[in-house]
Protein backbone atom coordinates (compact mmCIF):
# COMPACT_ATOMS: atom_id res chain seq x y z
CA UNK A 1 0.00 0.00 0.00
CA UNK A 2 1.15 3.66 -0.53
CA UNK A 3 -0.25 6.39 0.03
CA UNK A 4 2.74 9.10 -1.04
CA UNK A 5 1.84 11.78 -3.85
CA UNK A 6 3.81 13.78 -5.92
CA UNK A 7 4.41 16.68 -4.46
CA UNK A 8 4.81 18.65 -8.09
CA UNK A 9 0.79 17.20 -9.38
CA UNK A 10 -0.73 15.77 -7.16
CA UNK A 11 -0.79 12.07 -8.80
CA UNK A 12 -0.12 9.22 -7.55
CA UNK A 13 3.44 8.07 -6.80
CA UNK A 14 4.27 4.16 -8.00
CA UNK A 15 6.89 3.18 -5.33
CA UNK A 16 7.44 -0.13 -6.73
CA UNK A 17 11.21 0.62 -7.84
CA UNK A 18 14.09 2.73 -6.31
CA UNK A 19 12.37 5.53 -8.03
CA UNK A 20 8.90 7.20 -7.17
CA UNK A 21 7.19 8.14 -10.11
CA UNK A 22 3.55 9.61 -10.83
CA UNK A 23 1.70 9.44 -14.47
CA UNK A 24 3.18 12.88 -15.33
CA UNK A 25 6.81 11.11 -15.02
CA UNK A 26 7.89 13.45 -11.94
CA UNK A 27 10.42 11.56 -10.28
CA UNK A 28 11.99 11.00 -6.96
CA UNK A 29 14.99 9.04 -6.29
CA UNK A 30 14.56 7.16 -3.01
CA UNK A 31 18.15 7.57 -1.08
CA UNK A 32 20.14 4.68 0.26
CA UNK A 33 18.34 4.51 3.67
CA UNK A 34 14.72 4.03 2.32
CA UNK A 35 13.44 7.64 2.43
CA UNK A 36 12.17 9.62 -0.49
CA UNK A 37 12.81 13.35 -0.58
CA UNK A 38 9.49 15.12 -1.71
CA UNK A 39 10.06 18.44 -0.57
CA UNK A 40 9.68 21.14 -3.23
CA UNK A 41 11.26 24.59 -2.96
CA UNK A 42 9.61 27.62 -4.29
CA UNK A 43 10.92 30.57 -5.72
CA UNK A 44 14.10 29.91 -4.31
CA UNK A 45 12.86 29.77 -0.94
CA UNK A 46 15.45 27.58 1.38
CA UNK A 47 13.49 24.91 3.21
CA UNK A 48 14.31 24.50 6.81
CA UNK A 49 14.71 21.29 9.09
CA UNK A 50 16.76 20.39 12.15
CA UNK A 51 20.25 20.03 11.65
CA UNK A 52 22.69 16.81 12.01
CA UNK A 53 23.80 18.04 15.29
CA UNK A 54 20.71 18.94 16.49
CA UNK A 55 19.41 15.45 15.63
CA UNK A 56 21.87 13.76 16.67
CA UNK A 57 21.88 15.67 20.31
CA UNK A 58 17.64 14.64 20.21
CA UNK A 59 18.39 11.41 18.90
CA UNK A 60 20.93 10.57 22.00
CA UNK A 61 18.93 11.69 24.97
CA UNK A 62 15.92 9.98 23.68
CA UNK A 63 17.69 7.19 23.18
CA UNK A 64 18.42 7.16 26.96
CA UNK A 65 14.98 6.79 27.44
CA UNK A 66 14.57 10.37 29.53
CA UNK A 67 11.31 10.77 27.90
CA UNK A 68 10.56 7.03 27.77
CA UNK A 69 7.44 7.26 30.12
CA UNK A 70 5.63 10.02 27.21
CA UNK A 71 6.91 7.30 24.46
CA UNK A 72 4.93 4.42 26.37
CA UNK A 73 1.79 6.73 26.96
CA UNK A 74 1.70 7.58 23.25
CA UNK A 75 2.28 4.20 22.35
CA UNK A 76 -0.78 3.15 24.28
CA UNK A 77 -3.22 5.67 23.16
CA UNK A 78 -2.03 4.79 19.74
CA UNK A 79 -3.37 1.12 20.01
CA UNK A 80 -6.68 2.10 21.25
CA UNK A 81 -7.22 3.55 18.13
CA UNK A 82 -5.50 1.12 15.41
CA UNK A 83 -6.60 -1.19 13.52
CA UNK A 84 -5.36 -3.99 10.92
CA UNK A 85 -4.91 -2.27 7.71
CA UNK A 86 -5.00 1.19 8.80
CA UNK A 87 -2.48 3.93 7.56
CA UNK A 88 -0.51 5.66 10.29
CA UNK A 89 0.85 8.88 9.31
CA UNK A 90 3.64 10.21 11.79
CA UNK A 91 3.56 14.46 11.27
CA UNK A 92 6.98 15.96 11.49
CA UNK A 93 8.00 12.71 12.65
CA UNK A 94 12.22 13.61 13.59
CA UNK A 95 14.97 11.32 13.91
CA UNK A 96 12.01 8.47 13.76
CA UNK A 97 11.92 7.47 17.51
CA UNK A 98 8.31 7.88 18.94
CA UNK A 99 7.73 6.73 15.03
CA UNK A 100 9.68 3.30 15.33
CA UNK A 101 8.34 2.91 18.91
CA UNK A 102 4.41 2.95 17.58
CA UNK A 103 5.42 0.03 15.43
CA UNK A 104 7.22 -1.77 17.55
CA UNK A 105 4.04 -1.66 20.15
CA UNK A 106 1.93 -2.60 17.18
CA UNK A 107 3.70 -5.29 15.75
CA UNK A 108 3.73 -6.79 19.72
CA UNK A 109 -0.01 -6.34 19.67
CA UNK A 110 -0.76 -7.70 16.10
CA UNK A 111 -2.04 -5.32 14.78
CA UNK A 112 -0.65 -5.05 10.93
CA UNK A 113 -0.28 -1.73 9.77
CA UNK A 114 1.02 0.70 7.36
CA UNK A 115 3.13 3.19 8.91
CA UNK A 116 4.15 6.77 7.42
CA UNK A 117 6.52 9.70 8.50
CA UNK A 118 7.38 12.64 7.45
CA UNK A 119 9.71 15.08 8.40
CA UNK A 120 11.04 18.73 6.67
CA UNK A 121 14.79 17.59 6.89
CA UNK A 122 16.31 15.22 5.02
CA UNK A 123 18.38 14.50 7.34
CA UNK A 124 15.51 13.56 10.12
CA UNK A 125 13.97 11.43 7.21
CA UNK A 126 17.18 9.66 7.06
CA UNK A 127 17.90 8.87 10.13
CA UNK A 128 14.51 7.42 10.55
CA UNK A 129 14.57 5.65 7.68
CA UNK A 130 17.70 3.70 8.64
CA UNK A 131 15.94 3.14 11.93
CA UNK A 132 12.91 0.91 10.22
CA UNK A 133 12.70 -0.23 6.51
CA UNK A 134 9.33 -1.23 7.26
CA UNK A 135 7.96 2.25 7.76
CA UNK A 136 8.00 4.60 4.34
CA UNK A 137 9.53 7.98 5.55
CA UNK A 138 9.49 11.05 3.33
CA UNK A 139 11.17 14.11 3.60
CA UNK A 140 7.76 16.88 3.24
CA UNK A 141 6.34 19.53 5.08
CA UNK A 142 3.43 19.60 6.89
CA UNK A 143 2.30 22.55 5.21
CA UNK A 144 2.36 20.50 1.92
CA UNK A 145 1.60 16.53 2.58
CA UNK A 146 2.24 14.45 -0.24
CA UNK A 147 -0.23 12.12 0.69
CA UNK A 148 -3.63 10.75 -0.38
CA UNK A 149 -6.81 13.22 0.82
CA UNK A 150 -9.01 11.16 3.05
CA UNK A 151 -5.86 8.47 3.05
CA UNK A 152 -5.00 8.10 6.55
CA UNK A 153 -6.70 6.76 10.03
CA UNK A 154 -4.70 7.76 12.17
CA UNK A 155 -2.51 10.99 12.81
CA UNK A 156 0.58 11.82 14.93
CA UNK A 157 1.62 14.58 15.65
CA UNK A 158 4.33 15.53 18.51
CA UNK A 159 5.68 19.00 18.91
CA UNK A 160 5.28 19.55 15.28
CA UNK A 161 3.52 23.01 14.03
CA UNK A 162 -0.04 22.67 13.38
CA UNK A 163 -1.40 22.38 9.72
CA UNK A 164 -4.73 22.31 10.60
CA UNK A 165 -6.03 22.27 6.97
CA UNK A 166 -3.47 19.93 5.91
CA UNK A 167 -4.62 17.58 8.53
CA UNK A 168 -7.86 17.67 8.08
CA UNK A 169 -7.43 17.14 4.57
CA UNK A 170 -5.22 14.15 4.51
CA UNK A 171 -7.19 12.32 7.39
CA UNK A 172 -10.47 10.07 6.60
CA UNK A 173 -13.81 11.09 8.06
CA UNK A 174 -14.13 10.01 11.73
CA UNK A 175 -9.81 9.84 11.47
CA UNK A 176 -8.12 9.96 14.92
CA UNK A 177 -5.24 12.36 15.67
CA UNK A 178 -3.12 12.33 18.49
CA UNK A 179 -1.27 16.13 19.48
CA UNK A 180 1.18 16.29 22.10
CA UNK A 181 2.50 19.35 23.31
CA UNK A 182 4.22 20.86 26.52
CA UNK A 183 1.95 21.59 29.28
CA UNK A 184 2.57 24.41 31.55
CA UNK A 185 5.46 22.99 33.71
CA UNK A 186 7.29 21.52 31.11
CA UNK A 187 10.88 22.04 32.51
CA UNK A 188 10.63 24.37 35.03
CA UNK A 189 13.30 23.98 37.19
CA UNK A 190 15.92 24.10 34.02
CA UNK A 191 13.69 27.69 33.27
CA UNK A 192 14.75 28.75 36.76
CA UNK A 193 18.48 28.03 36.83
CA UNK A 194 18.85 29.83 33.08
CA UNK A 195 16.71 32.74 32.93
CA UNK A 196 15.84 35.70 35.42
CA UNK A 197 12.30 35.76 34.51
CA UNK A 198 11.23 32.21 33.92
CA UNK A 199 7.22 32.00 32.29
CA UNK A 200 5.49 28.74 32.18
CA UNK A 201 4.35 27.07 28.86
CA UNK A 202 0.70 28.75 27.64
CA UNK A 203 -1.90 25.90 27.08
CA UNK A 204 -3.93 27.18 24.57
CA UNK A 205 -8.08 26.12 24.08
CA UNK A 206 -8.34 22.37 23.56
CA UNK A 207 -11.03 23.81 20.29
CA UNK A 208 -9.72 23.02 16.97
CA UNK A 209 -11.84 23.66 13.66
CA UNK A 210 -13.14 20.82 12.06
CA UNK A 211 -12.26 18.21 14.80
CA UNK A 212 -13.98 17.63 18.02
CA UNK A 213 -12.20 16.64 20.81
CA UNK A 214 -12.17 13.47 22.46
CA UNK A 215 -9.57 13.58 25.74
CA UNK A 216 -7.04 14.80 27.48
CA UNK A 217 -4.16 12.55 29.37
CA UNK A 218 -1.51 15.17 31.21
CA UNK A 219 1.59 13.18 31.54
CA UNK A 220 4.28 14.30 34.27
CA UNK A 221 7.55 12.71 35.44
CA UNK A 222 10.46 13.77 37.11
CA UNK A 223 13.97 13.97 35.18
CA UNK A 224 17.26 12.94 36.88
CA UNK A 225 19.76 13.88 34.55
CA UNK A 226 23.55 13.09 35.78
CA UNK A 227 25.45 13.95 32.46
CA UNK A 228 26.15 17.84 31.04
CA UNK A 229 26.21 15.92 27.29
CA UNK A 230 22.42 15.19 28.25
CA UNK A 231 21.47 18.80 29.61
CA UNK A 232 22.87 20.46 26.84
CA UNK A 233 21.13 17.62 24.53
CA UNK A 234 17.79 18.43 26.55
CA UNK A 235 18.00 22.49 26.24
CA UNK A 236 18.90 21.76 22.53
CA UNK A 237 15.49 20.03 21.82
CA UNK A 238 13.69 22.88 23.20
CA UNK A 239 12.40 26.56 21.77
CA UNK A 240 14.40 27.80 24.38
CA UNK A 241 17.87 27.14 22.74
CA UNK A 242 17.20 29.74 20.04
CA UNK A 243 16.20 32.27 22.22
CA UNK A 244 18.92 32.05 24.84
CA UNK A 245 22.15 34.96 24.80
CA UNK A 246 25.36 34.49 26.32
CA UNK A 247 24.32 34.96 29.89
CA UNK A 248 21.43 32.35 30.06
CA UNK A 249 24.54 30.13 28.00
CA UNK A 250 26.96 30.22 30.87
CA UNK A 251 24.79 28.96 33.41
CA UNK A 252 23.78 25.96 31.09
CA UNK A 253 27.35 25.14 30.57
CA UNK A 254 27.73 26.03 34.55
CA UNK A 255 25.05 23.12 34.99
CA UNK A 256 26.44 19.69 36.30
CA UNK A 257 23.13 17.67 37.80
CA UNK A 258 20.24 18.33 36.87
CA UNK A 259 16.33 17.43 38.70
CA UNK A 260 13.27 19.17 36.29
CA UNK A 261 9.82 17.93 35.19
CA UNK A 262 8.60 16.80 32.21
CA UNK A 263 5.11 17.91 32.03
CA UNK A 264 3.33 16.73 28.62
CA UNK A 265 -0.68 16.45 27.29
CA UNK A 266 -1.65 13.79 24.68
CA UNK A 267 -4.66 15.26 23.23
CA UNK A 268 -6.94 13.15 20.97
CA UNK A 269 -9.06 14.54 18.31
CA UNK A 270 -11.69 12.74 16.04
CA UNK A 271 -12.43 14.88 12.68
Amino acid sequence: MNIFTCPVCGGILDTSGKTFICSKRHCFDKAKSGYVNLLISKHGTALHGDNKLMLRARRDFLEKGYYAPLCAEVCETIVKYAKNGCAILDAGCGEGYYTSAVKAILDKSNIAVNMYGIDISKDAADMAAKRRSDIKFAAASVFHIPIQSESCDVLLTMFAPYCGEEYKRVLKKGGIMIMVIPSENHLWELKSLIYDTPYKNEVKPYTLEGFEFINSERVKFVMNINEKNDIHSLFSMTPYYYKSGKTEQQRLDRLEFLETQADFEILTYKK
